[in-house]
Formats: C-alpha cells, structure tokens, sequence
C-alpha cells in the first residue's frame, strides 16, 4: 500500500534580510567583484549598524544591524552594494567615561579602514558626544544626529592600471630628501592650471616634476596626505590646519588634494614620479588622531571603542594620556590598534606604490605604558614584515612624554631626525662659542648616536630647516620669530631658533647684509651637503623662500606657506649653488660613505678614513678641540680608506673640506697627502663661480674668507 506524502508545514511569511554574514578580515568595506563585505573590530560595543546614504552624503537611507560578532569583530555582506556606495556606522555600548566608554549611537562614525572620504567636517555641538554647556560636561550623553556634519564613508574599487611602475628604490647612500606640502608646492606654480592648484594633480604637472627632478634630490617626501580635520578655533579664525597633522582616516587621502575626486590621481601621481626616478615618502601621523582629549569630538575611534584604541590615565579613564601634545595618544600596545597601523602602513605600500614613511612622533609609536622600548611590537613587526622591511622607515624620534627624547634611541633598520645637527650647525655658522667639536661630529654623521648594532650613516637625517620653524631665507634674516599672522599674539611656536638676521631684522637693502645672508645660505647648504649622513632639504629653500619670519606655519593655507615660484636674482643664484652641489655629493662616494669615518689608523692600509687638521696643516690637538672660541678646521677625508668591511684599500677620491665661522679670513695651508700632486678647490662658498682649473701646490695657503667654507679635490699622480 503506498503512503501519501504528507504536505509541508505551513509557515508564517518572513521578510528575509539580504544581509548575510560575510567575514572577520579584512577590516573595512572590501568589494570583491559581487558585493561589499564591511567589518569593525570593537572589543567592547554590543551592536553595530551599518547606516548606507544616498550618493550625495546627504540622505540616509537605512541601517543595517551587523550579523555576525567573531574575535573581537562585528561584520555582514551585502550583496547588492558596490563601490561608490556611501556608509558609516552607529556603535552601541555603554557610555561610561569614567571606565573609559564613550559608545554613542546617535553618533556617526567614520570606518577607521575607510579607503575615501566625502564631505567636509562641519563643526556642530551635536558631533560631541556629551551636550556641550551641560553641568556635568563630558560626562552628560548628547542625543542629537551627528550625520549631517561628519564626512562619510565611501567603498572603492581598488582595480588600477599601473603599467611597469614600481618602487624606486633609491640606495641610502645616494638619497636626499625634499620635504614639501601637496597643496604649498603648486598654488603659487605659474605652470600648474588653477583646477588642479593645491591636489595631486598639481604635484604632477611636467613642470613641478622637473624642477625636483633637475635639482638633483632623489626622495619627494609628502607632509600628511591622510584625511585630517580643521580645529574648529582655526576654523573660527579664518585658518585651517594647513600642514595636516590632525588624522582622522589612516587609509583615505585627504578629499581635499583630489581634484578629481578618485583616488586613483594619487596612484597617477605616484606613478609620474617614479617615472622621473623620484621616491614618494609620506609623512604619516599615527601618534593620535583628530578627536583630542575628552572635551573633543566623537568621530571615529572614539565611538567605536574609546577604550582599546587609546592610553588612558591608569587611575582615571575618562581622561587621557597626552604623550602627542594635542590631547589623546593611540595606544599601539593593543593588539588591533597595532594591527591597523601596520595595515594602513602596508596598504600605501603595496596599493599605492609608496616607498617608504616618516613617522611624526614617532616614539609614541615604540610607547609602552612604562615608557619607550626598542622592542615595542609595532618596532618589532615593521623590523620583520616582509614588505615593510624593503621601504625606508625615517623616525622623528622624540615626543612629548617623559623619556620622549630618543634621538639614537631607535633600532636597526630605522633612519632618524637628526635635531643634534640641525641645532650645532645653526650655532656653529651663528658664531656661537665652542661648537667645533660638536661640528666636527656633525659632519661624521653624529657617530656617538648611530654608530653602533650595525647602523650605517644614513640612519642619521641631516637638516637645518624643516616644515616647523623659520625656512633657511628666515634663519638668516630674523632673530626673532614674527607669528603675528597666526593671530596667538606671537606666543606660538619656538624661542630656540638659534638664528641671526646679520645685522638687520627682516628685509633689508643693505648689501653688505644680503651678501653675507646669501653666503651663510651657501653654508648651510655645503654643511648638509658635504656632511655623513642623509641629507633633507625644504621645498622652497634652494631658491630662498622666505615665510616673512613665521616659524610655525601650520595653521597659513596662504601665500605665507605656499612656495613662491617668482625667483629673484639671489634666489636664482642660489639655485644654481644648491645644483652644483648636490652634483658633487652624487659624484663623490667619499662623501656618502656606508662606514662611519672614525678617524683612527689602518695600519695595514698605512691611512686613516678622516683627519681633522688646523689651519696650519697640521692635526688638530686637544688644546685646539677644547678651546671655545676655535671655529676653523680642516677635514680630510682619504680615499685610500676601506670602502666595506673587507681589509681592501679604496679608490675614491681623496677631498679637503676647509670650514671657517670666523669672521675674518684664514689662510689654510693644503697638506701633501701620498700619492697626489696637489689640490683643485672644487667649490668656495665665498666665491660660488669658482670651477677648479687652478692647481695649487702642497704646503701652499688658500685664504678661506670669513664665514664660508671651501672644497678641494686631490690631484692624482698618473697611474695612482
């Protein structure tokens, strides 16, 4: 007897969501050619939505209840989305600063992975998350719709046609650095078109490129390009936060240097200057982001998971530990915070060709609780990341903790900003008393911070101007700093400037001052020039910018912090000098060596590497080291010196750098070295026409001029 199938049960009619489970990893909205997988790490929230909005921004049009929670990390997969799709998210958790949460939902949030920002920031009392003015302060809860001021989320497709490009790889020995600022570098470029002044697109224009490209620098290194929020008080004053140390999205280019609103014109830019044999080196801040201390805004981390992504006072968690000065510091002794550092590190890198990082701040990010270490895990994994480890890793090596000052502190593998030979070459060509020594180390790559564990020369960033402080113009021109702009009645940036205006504040005609001010310029750039070491240098500086004395032009989008490309004669003379030399660092390996010059005897090569000599030829004693009013020396530098670790006498050439900060002339007697015939003075900071066609004898005198320094090259016996 056959059975009757019996029918299905009835059941009620569900709405099925699309949102399915999607996964953990990768972190941030990823489209993979059918839909949009978003995941958010937060160790502490108990429910996140996904809020998606129309294209404009503007309208939301729904929220989505992530699924799924697994290790720490909420996600789900729409199928139906793609990229151009506009997002953010409410975080829900409890709002407790005391014990360090500060979830608020009615607050949204940018995806710390978000890969492109739309929309500016407008400040509005409903982006804090307590009510502004209530009695309570941060501890109130603020209930008003932050979304309608906050930039929102954008998914992309990363899909790019980069051809053969590919990192540079320019050797240490032969880099030098040229710090610049997308937007200050084309705003003022007669050639760049006004659509495209101050983006990407502007720094890739044929002109702008072939400036760097001809001036001989090797490393184009980028101030922030992360998206970053103007200070509401900036704002209010009619400023901005020009220089960008005010991150808010470690994996979105600031919307405001597109100017095509894709971020594929960053990848362009990328890509024409490494066509023009030009590394691309951000300056990234990973130290603290844009929220600030508890009074500030709920934007991002804060909402998401105020506690794991920021170091908070141990005895009281609604505050926050300041080690960055500008009110939070993140906390990359968590592990996810880590995680997202190094993730964003990599991600310029491998998506977007970067060659390498300056990293602001950078003992923050070797901070434990306790204090810096070497061993710090983010050190650690940057040391033994396969990608990492190929890209230059350049360390700002203080902050503003207590032990923050780490210059020579880093571990192998990192290069440092050497602030020890801004400030001793400043006093040194200022005339300050008993700076010889100290000069002289300088000039050897600061050996008694780096030489040790294997370190080469190039781990010591040699400059004496950088974006914060006076531009070389003003060094010579200003004794005082003259900020008035910034409207902080002039309270703002540093008192130590350690520099001289010869004679007259500011603009002068006198021509006596200006000589000496365009030779003490010629000083400067000899010293970083001829010294050990990697050399940086300040867009603008080789022609002789002048900011008109402000030493801290963070907050000047104006013509006081763009590079003003309308030379005038010194600064085309200038220019000139600063090509030349850069000629002669790249044609001299002596003056780029990988092994420290420690001055001591190889007997069995029968030369020491350095020599340093007195005017009258003769080796300097202790009595001429130790005396505080010695400011000439001489320092020879032996090409018959090993050029590696192997016991093999070199063949590079043997050069003489006379140097003399005083301010009347003297006469250097030029020493027979062994297997020359004499000297060619190869440069004169005195005389920058000078070309070495002169031979001069052994044992003969050449005056070297008050405050200038002179470079000679040793004439070679035939077959030598």
């Amino acid at each position: 007897m056959t059975k009757r199938k019996s029918a299905p049960p009835v059941t009620p009619d569900v709405e099925h969501s699309r949102i399915r489970e999607g996964l953990p990893f990768p972190l941030g909205a990823t489209w993979d050619g059918l839909g949009v997988n978003f995941a958010l790490f937060s160790a502490n929230a108990t429910k996140v939505e996904l809020c998606l909005f129309d294209p404009t921004g503007e309208v939301e049009l729904e929220r989505i209840e992530l699924p799924e929670y697994t290790d720490e990390t909420y996600h789900g997969y729409l199928p139906d989305a793609h990229p151009g799709q506009i997002y953010g998210y409410r975080v829900y958790g409890p709002y407790d600063p005391q014990n360090g949460h500060r979830f608020n939902h009615n607050k949204l949030l940018i995806d710390p992975y978000a890969k492109q920002l739309v929309g500016e920031l407008k400040w509005s009392e409903a982006l804090f998350g307590y009510t502004i003015g209530h009695p309570d302060a941060d501890l109130s809860f603020d209930e008003r719709d932050s979304a309608p001021f906050v930039p929102k989320c954008k998914v992309i497709d990363p899909a790019h046609t980069w051809g053969h490009d590919h990192r540079v790889q320019v050797p240490w020995d032969r880099t030098i650095f040229y710090e610049t600022h997308v937007r200050g570098i084309s705003m003022r470029h007669p050639a760049v078109p006004d659509e495209v002044r101050g983006t990407f697109a502007g720094l890739m224009v044929d002109e702008v490129i072939e400036h760097i490209r001809k001036l001989g620098v090797t490393s184009v290194e980028l101030l922030p390009v992360h998206a970053f929020v103007n200070d509401q008080h900036l704002l209010q004053k009619g400023m901005t936060n020009y220089w960008g140390y005010n991150s808010i999205a470690f994996f979105a280019p600031d919307p405001r240097y597109l100017a095509s609103g894709k971020i594929a014109e960053f990848k362009e830019m990328v890509a024409h200057l490494h066509e023009a044999g030009l590394e691309v080196i951000l300056d990234v801040v990973y130290n603290h982001t844009a929220e600030g201390n508890e009074q500030g805004p709920t934007l991002s981390m804060r909402g998401i998971d105020n506690a794991s992504y920021y170091r908070l006072m141990p005895d009281d968690n609604r505050y926050y530990i300041n080690d960055s000065g500008t009110g939070n510091t993140l906390d990359l002794s968590h592990p996810c915070v880590l995680q997202m550092v190094t993730d964003s590190l990599r991600y310029w890198a491998q998506e977007m060709h970067v060659d390498g990082f300056r990293f602001d701040l950078a003992t923050i990010l070797g901070r434990y609780h306790e204090g810096f270490s070497e061993r710090h895990s983010f050190l650690v994994a940057c040391r033994q990341d396969p990608l990492l480890r190929q890209v230059k890793m350049i360390a700002e090596p203080w902050d503003c903790g207590p032990g923050g000052y780490q210059v020579g502190g880093f571990p192998p593998g990192w290069a440092e900003w050497n602030d020890r030979f801004r400030d001793t070459v400043r006093a040194f060509w200022k005339g300050d008393e008993g700076q010889l020594a100290d000069f002289a180390a300088r000039m050897t790559a600061s050996g008694e911070l780096y030489d040790q564990r294997g370190r080469r020369p190039y781990a010591s960033v040699n400059f004496i101007t950088a974006h914060d402080g006076f531009t070389l113009h003003d060094l010579v021109s200003y004794n005082d700093k003259h900020n008035e702009a910034n409207d902080e009645n002039n309270q703002d940036g540093s008192n130590n400037n350690l520099s001289w205006n010869h004679g007259a504040e500011g603009p002068t005609d006198d021509p006596e001052i200006n000589t000496l001010r365009l030779r003490q310029m010629r000083n400067f750039f000899a010293t970083l020039l001829l010294a050990q070491g990697t050399p940086m240098i300040v867009a603008g500086d080789e022609f002789a910018r002048t900011q008109h004395g402000n030493n801290n032009a963070y907050c000047q989008d104006s013509e006081i912090g763009w590079v003003n490309w309308d030379l005038d004669e010194d600064g085309k003379s200038l220019l000139k000098f600063v090509k030349r030399l850069i000629k002669l660092r790249m044609s001299y390996p002596i003056l780029r060596r990988n092994l420290f010059l420690v001055g001591h005897y190889n007997e069995e090569l029968g030369v020491k590497d350095v020599t340093w000599l007195a005017p009258d030829g003769n080796e300097m004693s202790i009595e001429q080291w130790e005396d505080a009013n010695g400011r000439s020396l001489g320092m020879l530098l032996d090409g018959r010196a090993r050029v590696s670790g192997v016991q093999r006498a070199g063949a590079d050439a043997t050069l003489l750098i006379a140097v003399n900060a005083h301010h009347d002339g003297i006469d250097f007697t030029l020493p027979e070295v062994p297997e020359g015939t004499g000297w060619i003075c190869k440069l004169d900071t005195f005389d920058p026409d000078i070309k070495g066609q002169d031979a001069l004898a052994f044992n003969s005198t050449y005056c070297v001029n008050g405050r200038s320094m002179a470079l000679f090259e040793l004439m070679r016996e035939q077959g030598a």
